[in-house]
């Protein structure tokens, strides 16, 4: 199973609903659909119900030894009564419930059915918790011909959404999400107040059969209905993302944010590639970069780096230039600096640039190609800070890598032709 949404866990929750829920008629296991029970109403002479409420106060006090043992003595003096019979193995099985002794109580259980003496309603529960015991010693195909069984007996007004939510985690357990999809969307159709697990047992359903769009209009009913579950507004554009509705997917995330629920760096992260990769770089650069002030996204050159080229490709050149500054504090070597460099000899802020080339080659780690470029930049700086000798030096330096040789001697001669102009 996956842990996007544990389908173990979901199932556990469900089961545990189910449990709380109204039950009702449930037949008996060897009863045919359409048959029903022929059983009079019968009742215990007041001895044997003092004992057995006896028994019941031992239960309350969780003296569950001291009642096991009453309970077998008075089964074993209840001769050919099977209407007595099926009352104390009921009140085994719930004293073995109680002990967490499941086996057991399947067993008395079992034995409280196959007597066919109890009233509808009390045989008919127990064949539900008979069907729930079997879920829970993971014997999931007895469980769901148990609870199928009941489904074709019981009378439709006494069937509950409980029931389905049942039947949808055993199948859910033997990973036939087709059952599950079609037990979980009956028990949401029967309830005023679906439970929240029993929409996330059908989401995890959809997900692993990949019926991603029906996924998505899962999500947009459960975030309807629990807006301020951070989880469904993530998996949600993440699935308009994989349907490859760009917009869509940004457009969750963007209200999400709105609504202050991105609190991680990876939720800042994925939002501003959103509206970079929707050509919106302002507001790529805006939230990753307040994300990195309030804390959330890690101060580094790697967030650094995205937030100034965010703020370059916004045009927003000063923002750019101060991100870059940022990330190429955090750098370990001059490849940042060179590109601040590169911005502001666009700019014409010549002695800036000159000290962004002077850290991007005292940090070095550069390449061939970028240690060129830095003093070939440089050396365009100096030029233009009048500062000829230090220019004809960098081009010089520039001028011993292949990649920019020849831009190189196209400067030299430049310098050459302004020396011979100034001193003419």
């Amino acid at each position: 199973m996956t842990k996007r949404i544990t389908l173990k866990t979901i199932t556990a929750i469900c089961l545990l609903i189910a449990s709380c829920g109204g039950i009702g008629a449930v037949h008996a296991q060897s009863d045919l659909c359409g048959v029903k029970r022929d059983v009079g109403t019968k009742a215990l002479d007041e001895i044997t119900w003092k004992q057995l409420n006896a028994v019941y106060e031992d239960v309350a006090e969780e003296e569950y030894n001291e009642a096991y043992d009453t309970l077998q003595r008075l089964l074993g003096r209840a001769g050919r009564d099977t209407y007595l019979q099926a009352i104390l193995n009921q009140a085994l099985a719930q004293v073995e419930w109680s002990r967490e002794n499941y086996l057991e109580s399947l067993a008395y259980f079992e034995k409280a059915v196959e007597l066919d003496a109890l009233p509808d309603q009390t045989h008919f529960a127990l064949m539900y918790q008979i069907a729930q015991l079997y879920f829970m010693q993971e014997r999931y195909d007895e469980a769901l011909d148990r609870l199928d069984l009941w489904f074709c007996k019981s009378p439709e007004d006494k069937i509950t959404s409980a029931a389905y939510v049942l039947q949808a985690s055993i199948y859910a357990e033997k990973e036939d999400y087709s059952g599950v999809l079609t037990a979980i969307d009956k028990a949401i159709s029967m309830d005023e107040d679906p439970q929240e697990s029993w929409y996330q047992l059908k989401l995890a359903a959809h997900y692993e059969l990949e019926q991603y769009p029906q996924a998505a209009e899962t999500l947009e009913v459960m975030i309807a209905r629990w807006p301020d579950t951070k989880m469904y507004w993530t998996q949600l554009s993440q699935i308009y993302y994989r349907l490859k509705r760009n917009e869509r997917s940004l457009a969750v995330m963007a209200l999400a944010y709105r609504k202050s629920l991105l609190d991680k760096q990876s939720d800042l992260v994925y939002l501003s590639s959103l509206y970079s990769g929707l050509d919106v770089p302002f507001k790529a650069a805006e939230v990753l970069q307040k994300g990195i002030r309030d804390g959330i996204v890690e101060s580094d050159k790697y967030h650094w780096t995205i937030v100034a080229e965010s703020w370059y490709a916004a045009e927003e050149l000063e923002q750019s230039l101060v991100a870059f500054e940022q990330a190429g504090r955090a750098a370990a070597d001059g490849a940042i600096d060179l590109r601040r460099g590169f911005i502001l000899i666009d700019m014409e802020r010549w002695q800036a640039a000159l000290d962004a080339l002077d850290r991007a080659l005292e940090k070095g780690g550069l390449d061939e190609r970028k240690t060129g470029e830095s003093y070939l930049l440089r050396g365009m700086a100096q030029f233009n800070l009048g500062n000829y000798d230090s220019a004809s030096a960098d081009w010089g330096r520039a001028g011993r890598y292949e990649k920019t040789r020849d831009a190189a001697q196209q400067w030299m001669n430049h310098l050459k032709e302004e020396r011979r102009r100034r001193a003419s």
